[in-house]
């Protein structure tokens, strides 16, 4: 079949991002423009004619906007099948003009119910009945109708009537698909704030997520797997699927999800910030007052497995911190941070071995507040649990050996506790002068992690701090520690055993901090 010419729109957009210049381009080539209250008041501002449709249908506006387009001169223009006689004969008969196309998007319910002070009686004006209606009407009739549910879509649209003077089947299909799933995740969010309400909790009988692909990477996490990044609907804030590419080869699986983690643990550390993720632990994190500085500090916490790596910032690269990161020798992957200096950013994008490889993301300032849920895929199914971001409150520590933590002791056993909740349990973390010594990940004994970050601190650990995500069972580990020259420990408590450990402790002179709050990291 051929294409219908568009010669008549009806535009009624709460989001007027590149309205009127769409407008204007339709009625440069000849199309009628119909349009609601304000967005006809916002058209004629920009000095375009508009039939109002309230003229049109001979039915005025009214309860505040709640009555505006449910009017059967209005859907009758928008189902009509051109190719049905009866259809034809039947708005003729009325008086109907039929539209070829539909600008419609909602009104602002998540962004409405988003806001912490919102009432329900603001949250629920904001529910739209007549643009869903709109949408899902000129979705259905596709085969004649064009319908533009966001603006990303204006220029596609425009480009096609100015080629042809219509859009084509498929690009109707393409977005009436578009709006079917736009009008599905409204819905979805209006569902979920009244079963929320509903049952007071945060956890909604249904729990609706709606994804939209960004783009297919190379590959998974091993060559044979495919796969792809989506980003979740209205994803906003300092986060690797919203973050630009500055520089280097595409990402792939493995470097998204090792610059989520070095970004998640950097935005929580104190002053300027570096963490060095391998394999998705920490092998170096360092605070400083300069991010050179600690750049230098994090690599050389294990310089071995820092090759290879991924590196996120918490404050812009500039060239100090890039000449530190160019040195002969160093090999890393990629590196996120909330902005890059231009001659930082030269350093890196000109210099051998580093102008081709390495992938610089720009995520933009970090005091925007990280994802709230974390979600497991279960086969079958999934966990959903808040994320483990709420900040624990110091003065619910406990100092419960004989010898409380020096004020340096204290520095560092702050730092330990704010990377190791970041950790593979069971972790250990081993901390001085704000930097990471030594990390134990993701073993099934307590000791063998302890053993490993040893290990990995060498003769680094005497005068140390030790973070532990959760309690020790036993006091094998504190001896292990002190033979080291461990000085102090953190760790939550709450083990049977906790006056052995304290014992432990004490035997060795070493303090011990209870922090009353379990980090496990599965």
């Amino acid at each position: 079949m051929d294409s219908p010419r568009i010669e008549r729109a009806l535009i009624s957009v709460s989001n007027k991002d590149g309205l009127a210049m769409f407008a204007r381009g339709l009625a440069a080539r000849g199309v009628e423009l119909f349009s609601t209250g304000g967005t006809r008041q916002h058209l004629e501002s920009e000095g375009l004619a508009v039939h109002d449709v309230a003229a049109y249908t001979g039915f005025p506006e009214m309860m505040n906007g709640r009555i505006k387009t449910l009017h059967p001169k209005i859907h009758g223009g928008i189902l009509c099948r051109r190719d049905e006689p009866a259809d034809l004969a039947a708005i003729n008969s009325h008086g109907i003009l039929p539209f070829d196309l539909v600008v419609v998007n909602l009104y602002p319910f998540e962004a409405t119910v988003g806001r912490r002070d919102v009432t329900q009686a603001e949250a629920i004006e904001q529910i739209d009945i007549g643009g869903p209606s709109l949408v899902r009407a000129a979705a259905k009739n596709h085969v004649f109708v064009t319908v533009a549910s966001s603006p990303d879509q204006y220029a596609g649209i425009l480009s096609a009537i100015e080629a042809n003077g219509a859009t084509s089947l498929e690009q109707r299909f393409r977005l009436a698909g578009a709006a079917f799933a736009h009008t599905a995740h409204y819905d979805a969010a209006i569902a979920e704030f009244f079963s929320r309400l509903a049952e007071d909790l945060p956890f909604p009988e249904t729990w609706h997520l709606e994804l939209t692909r960004r783009e297919v990477l190379r590959y998974g996490e091993n060559p044979h797997q495919r796969s792809a990044l989506y980003a979740e609907l209205n994803a906003a804030g300092a986060n690797m699927v919203t973050a630009k590419q500055l520089h280097g080869k595409e990402l792939s699986f493995n470097n998204f999800l090792d610059l989520d983690s070095a970004l998640t643990i950097v935005r929580a550390l104190p002053s300027a910030a570096a963490v060095v993720i391998k394999h998705n632990n920490p092998c170096g994190a360092a605070s400083s007052d300069t991010l050179a500085v600690a750049a230098r500090r994090a690599l050389d916490g294990d310089p071995q497995s820092a090759f290879g790596s991924v590196l996120a910032f918490n404050r812009p690269v500039d060239a100090l911190t890039a000449d530190v990161l160019t040195e002969p020798g160093r090999f890393i992957e990629a590196i996120v941070a909330p902005e890059f200096a231009p001659d930082g950013l030269e350093i890196l994008t000109t210099r051998p071995k580093w102008k081709a490889n390495v992938r610089l993301m720009r995520v933009g300032a970090l005091d925007v507040e990280p994802a709230r849920w974390d979600y497991r895929r279960l086969a079958g199914g999934m966990l959903v649990q808040e994320a483990d971001i709420v900040p624990d409150l110091e003065d619910e520590w406990k100092v419960v050996t004989r010898r409380a933590p020096t004020e340096t002791e204290w520095v560092d056993l702050r730092f330990a506790w704010a990377v190791v909740r970041h950790v593979k349990s069971n972790a250990i973390v081993l901390a001085k002068e704000q930097a990471l010594l030594g990390t134990g990940a993701g073993q099934m004994s307590r000791v063998d992690s302890v053993q490993i970050a040893l290990s990995k601190a060498g003769q680094g650990a005497a005068g140390s701090a030790l973070g532990s995500d959760a309690f020790f069972p036993f006091a094998d580990a504190i001896h292990s520690a002190a033979a080291s020259g461990v000085s102090a420990v953190i760790q939550p408590g709450g083990s049977r055993n906790d006056s052995e450990v304290i014992a432990a402790c004490d035997e060795h002179s070493m303090a011990m901090v209870f922090t009353g709050r379990r980090h496990f990291k599965h």
